[in-house]
């Protein structure tokens, strides 16, 4: 429903090497010492943000780049980005080396990771970012090794955008439905059984808003052995409308609370364009709320950047590829911020 998530992880493959290294070593947590307290999780609006800021990322390229170019003013809004704790989307290939570095990295800094784990078999339903396991044998192992992977270090993780939700709209084939609920609640337990770690579960956005319908899946799927759900993953409803969301549905799973993916929510939703491809790339969008734990409900855990501001939705309106970077989207989602 709300793709453009699939080829980001290779994002994440490629500075994995560079993390390792940076785990181990001193500069690890010095990587964010500069003025605005962006390595040291601190967001400029004064919220508390214990996540890490990966100094590796595509902004932070980006801003490189521009500051060499002699585009200061440039450089400076893409820092906005570059600044800011985003979600890690773990690649297909090796995840336990490739969740150890970030986590190492993290734990250096004093931080935790934000991880998003987006590779439930028949992902996406053969749109923009399909893709994913194989079977669930496969998805098994992966998870497993995510697991070990992260071990002891703090994370908070966003399990499997979309993956509910395409259980209650019947988007997934009918053969793989009852097992996907059994490997998100597996991959829940697994997860939950680490000390550092805390599993919140994709519970769809304010702009389908049916709780009703979709409360039942998600307790089938572990959501009552999870920290809570995460609500707006890389969409752009606002804040309130998001919040209000989350809590018609924390009514009905128990009083679990949520996290709410603010990283592009600043303008609200996109409506100008067709109703089914308002998610997709749409214009004249802006950063949202930075990362924090400061929130304006006590069920809302966190604000958080699941999405990576900046990185395409997919093959429209002339975006590259679904998580690939695009350079011109970033800087007017950070030129429209306020």
């Amino acid at each position: 429903m709300y793709g453009g998530k699939g080829a980001r992880v290779r994002a994440s493959v490629a500075v994995t090497g560079a993390l390792l290294l940076l785990a181990g070593c001193s500069a690890a947590g010095g990587g964010g010492q500069r003025g605005d307290g962006a390595g040291a999780g601190t967001t400029r609006a004064g919220g508390s943000a214990p996540f890490w800021v990966n100094p590796a990322g595509n902004a932070a390229e980006q801003a490189a780049a521009y500051a060499r170019a002699g585009r200061k003013d440039d450089a400076e809004q893409i820092r906005k980005i570059a600044g800011r704790p985003t979600g890690e989307w773990i690649g297909p290939r090796d995840p336990e080396r490739e969740a150890r570095g970030l986590t190492r990295a993290a734990q250096r800094a004093g931080r935790a990771a934000v991880l998003v784990l987006y590779n439930i078999p028949h992902r996406d339903c053969g749109r923009f970012s399909r893709g994913g396991a194989a079977d669930g044998a496969a998805y098994r192992a992966w998870i497993d090794g995510v697991a070990r992977g992260i071990g002891d270090r703090r994370a908070t993780v966003i399990l499997e955008p979309d993956a509910v939700l395409h259980l209650v709209d019947r988007c997934t084939p009918a053969g793989p439905r009852e097992e996907r609920y059994s490997l998100l609640r597996e991959a829940v337990t697994r997860l939950k059984s680490l000390p550092g770690t805390k599993v919140y579960l994709d519970a769809g956005n304010a702009g389908w808003g049916r709780p009703d319908q979709i409360f039942r899946p998600l307790e089938r799927a572990g959501a009552g052995l999870a920290d809570g759900f995460a609500v707006n993953v890389s969409n752009f409803y606002s804040t309130r409308d998001s919040v209000a969301y989350g809590k018609r549905l924390s009514e009905k799973v128990g009083g679990k609370h949520f996290v709410v993916d603010t990283s592009r929510n600043g303008n609200g939703p996109y409506t100008a364009g067709r109703p089914d491809e308002n998610w997709c790339n749409p214009p004249g969008r802006a950063l949202g709320e930075s990362p924090t734990t400061r929130t304006a409900d006590p069920l809302v855990d966190a604000y958080l950047w699941v999405k990576r501001p900046g990185e395409s939705d997919g093959t429209c309106k002339g975006g590259p590829k679904a998580g690939d970077w695009w350079p011109a989207y970033a800087l007017a989602l950070a030129k429209a911020s306020r």
